[in-house]
């Protein structure tokens, strides 16, 4: 069948003599720590009862996506939307803002040389909800002025003002859109006085200071070439129009935007991110960005998957150019040479090694990639652990769009959810064992292990055991954590192509101890880039504030924080994004903290009790 060759040709080889430098650095397998280890392991503790509930329509959140799918399969139709946790209104209760799409309209029909074949949905616009601290939330679009139209895709929030309050980036098919936060309910759309509208069709996005001069700039996704009237014709059967794979389309140069104070200034071309480490131009059909400082060196980083194209990492020279090093740190291809379908990214310190490593989802049939930091400050290097373990095994058919790490049960140990659904409506005709629904994945951190002779992080699939909800079968696309009831554990929401969102409640993560850290930077308000180190005896667990990841999405800024059973932090070192350290001595545990910067811990308390849980 035509699908299983679209499938395998879903990427592009490498050269061998590319793959045989990576190979030939001789660092396959070492373990967490880069020695074969006589230090005692450190094991996660047995898990906790936790299932997660669907929440959605209790809380309130009445949300359909519309891909404006009229028939024609055209190709954003199958793309999806994604989400943001955000505190709009500084009352310390997350909110939530979902991104949406619209109906096509009768000129863009036109220039595609087809008319509308099914009912318009009429005016769709993204939501924001407001959390009203009960369980749930209010629709509050309409009155915050964000009841825009617009055929979107991604969101981050982060204070690009440093007036105190987080602003939202909404990214589109066409144009984006910046909303200035006026700290009274409302928000302002300033993207084109700003210098941040664009153009093309963008995806994910990210704030992040790569400069380090005490504001928030911002990089964004860019997909492909497409217009109604450039839609590519494709078939699964020969006789059926199915959506195309992007090698069909020409790639887009993701953009960079340096924030001067007054306006953002594109800065894509002079910081160096317009070429690979090929000197290619740096059309990457890019999907998902992680923010991430893979070696330590106090300068963000910038790791983007790209969907049938070699994924980038561009290192931060500290002078305000970067270096896109994807091949010889590999991540770029699979182990066999291939660059993959890759949609949604994140980055985390998950083996407690102290650097970030990078989860990607990919196409089906590919697996998830697992890449494990083992670079130096002047060598960066992963290594895929997908391969030769239950995570890609597990994974394989599976088409993963959203990704996050995240402690679901407070052992201390990072867990990771994937967020899964095909692009194919009828992909189950042509592939029996691939569906276009898909449950969710949530893979339990099992802490290091020793494994011939070397020191492992394990990964074991767990949803099954998570609840009815964690094993409905649904289409995937954004997903973000937060703690939207401040019960002390996170929660999830996911989206869903054309279809509802579902708001999943964790009820019984709590049980473990924990810290949940609020951190304000001066100047940078949003704290994004700073560092936290938890030091638990001998154990240190690292954790970065972090705008971006998962696909089209970000979850909460806020950090919660799992300690097992630990009844206090030894040390708390917070790294704020302008290198200046503050540390915090013998911490109790179970606590919610804002940390200022400059003046410590401005309030502290602790969680309110659960509400209506499963016991």
């Amino acid at each position: 069948p035509r699908m299983r060759e679209a499938v395998s040709m879903r990427g592009s080889r490498i050269g061998r003599v590319g793959w045989l430098v990576i190979v030939g650095t001789g660092l396959w397998g070492m373990g967490c720590r880069g020695h074969s280890g006589q230090q005692a392991l450190s094991l996660a503790q047995e898990a906790l009862p936790v299932v997660f509930t669907d929440a959605t329509q209790e809380a309130g959140i009445r949300f359909l996506h519309n891909n404006g799918a009229n028939g024609e399969k055209w190709l954003p139709e199958t793309m999806g939307s994604g989400c943001v946790f955000f505190d709009y209104n500084n009352d310390g209760w997350p909110d939530l803002y979902l991104v949406n799409g619209r109906d096509w309209t009768e000129e863009e029909l036109r220039r595609g040389g087809t008319k509308r074949r099914v009912p318009p949905k009429g005016r769709t616009t993204g939501k924001l909800f407001r959390n009203r601290g009960d369980g749930t939330f209010e629709d509050v679009t309409q009155q915050a002025g964000l009841d825009v139209e617009m055929f979107g895709m991604g969101c981050a929030a982060g204070d690009y003002d440093n007036d105190g309050d987080e602003d939202l980036y909404v990214t589109a098919l066409g144009r984006n859109f910046l909303f200035r936060n006026n700290g009274d309910g409302t928000f302002t759309e300033v993207a084109k006085a700003m210098g941040v509208e664009d153009g093309g069709w963008s995806t994910s996005c990210a704030f992040l200071d790569y400069d380090r001069d005490g504001d928030l700039d911002l990089f964004v996704c860019h997909y492909v070439v497409w217009s109604p009237e450039g839609d590519i014709w494709c078939t699964l059967d020969g006789k059926h129009k199915s959506y195309c794979t992007p090698e069909k389309y020409t790639g887009e140069v993701s953009q960079l935007f340096r924030n001067d104070g007054h306006r953002f200034t594109r800065v894509t071309r002079e910081a160096g991110l317009e070429r690979t480490g090929e000197g290619k131009r740096a059309q990457g059909k890019s999907l998902g960005v992680a923010i991430l400082d893979y070696n330590d060196d106090g300068w963000l980083d910038i790791a983007v998957a790209n969907d049938t194209e070699p994924n980038y990492l561009f290192h931060n020279n500290g002078d305000g150019t970067f270096a896109e090093v994807g091949i010889s740190a590999g991540i770029a291809y699979s182990e066999t040479g291939v660059a993959r379908g890759a949609m949604g990214i994140d980055a985390a310190d998950y083996c407690r090694c102290g650097k970030p490593s990078l989860l990607i989802g990919n196409f089906s049939n590919q697996m998830l990639a697992l890449y494990h930091n083992q670079s130096l400050k002047d060598m960066p290097f992963f290594v895929d652990k997908a391969p030769t373990s239950e995570v890609g095994r597990k994974s394989r058919l599976y088409l993963a769009f959203g990704v996050f790490f995240f402690d679901y049960d407070n052992d201390g140990w990072l867990d990771f959810f994937v967020a899964n659904g095909h692009i194919e409506d009828d992909i189950h005709a042509v592939q029996n064992d691939v569906y276009h629904e898909q449950e969710p994945l949530v893979f339990r951190n099992l802490g290091t292990h020793r494994q011939g002779g070397r020191e492992e992080t394990v990964f074991r699939f767990v949803g099954e055991q998570l609840g009815e909800a964690m094993q409905r079968r649904i289409v995937g696309r954004g997903a973000a954590y937060a703690d939207y009831d401040l019960d002390g554990d996170v929660d999830i929401l996911i989206t869903t192509n054309g279809g509802p969102a579902y708001l999943l409640r964790n009820e019984g993560g709590h049980r473990h101890r924990k810290l949940r850290l609020e951190l304000r930077g001066h100047p940078l308000c949003s704290a994004i880039g700073a560092k936290v180190k938890v030091h638990l005896g001998r154990e240190v667990q690292t954790y970065m504030v972090r705008s971006g990841s998962s696909y089209c999405s970000q979850s909460e800024l806020p950090l919660t924080i799992g300690l097992d059973r630990a009844e206090k932090v030894d040390l708390l070192e917070v790294i704020w994004p302008d290198g200046r350290v503050e540390t915090f001595p013998n911490l109790a545990a179970d606590q919610r903290l804002r940390i200022v910067e400059g003046k410590g811990i401005v309030s502290q308390e602790g969680f309110p009790p659960p509400r209506g849980e499963i016991r």
